[in-house]
């Protein structure tokens, strides 16, 4: 089987997408996968270039012994839509954004984070950029669910290789 690659998205690349990066890569090495999946996150705006993600959110990461304090900060590249499987968006405004810049081709490509936790209720995560630390705890628990509800409809894939 080939690699599977996939892409969160934000806006800014610096609370969610890194956060959704680096609780997938983790489970991913746990599950034994961890070289046939390679992930990396961006942003739909170029807010913060090559910044490191938030304090709070490497704070929230650091808690499940996660550290994502090498990640860096970068807007998505045309070229992300032919490379990546995937396209992970954090919320509506970004699925929105994504599929604008999107070349038609792979417009397919994208896809909802939340979807693949429905139990939560929403297909957005709110943005806690703006919010308190129990803001990105928040937002660490739902994405706890969408990485495992995400590496449970990949591993049928996974596992074949």
């Amino acid at each position: 089987m080939d690699d599977v690659k996939l892409l969160f998205c934000c806006m800014g690349n610096i609370c969610r997408s890194p956060m959704a990066e680096g609780l997938f890569r983790h489970l991913a090495e746990n599950a034994g996968f961890g070289d046939v999946v390679f992930v990396d996150s961006a942003g739909t705006h170029a807010n913060f270039p090559d910044a490191p993600p938030d304090p709070r959110a490497q704070k929230a990461m650091a808690e499940l012994g996660i550290d994502i304090s090498g990640q860096r900060a970068r807007a998505v590249r045309r070229a992300d839509f032919e490379r990546f499987d995937l396209v992970l968006a954090m919320d509506g405004h970004n699925f929105d954004t994504l599929r604008y810049i999107c070349p038609k081709q792979h417009v397919h490509k994208i896809v909802r984070m939340l979807d693949y936790a429905p139990r939560l209720g929403t297909r957005s995560l709110p943005d806690p950029f703006h919010a308190d630390d129990a803001a990105f705890i928040e937002v660490r628990e739902m994405l706890e669910a969408a990485t495992a509800g995400l590496l449970e409809a990949l591993r049928p894939n996974l596992a074949a290789g």
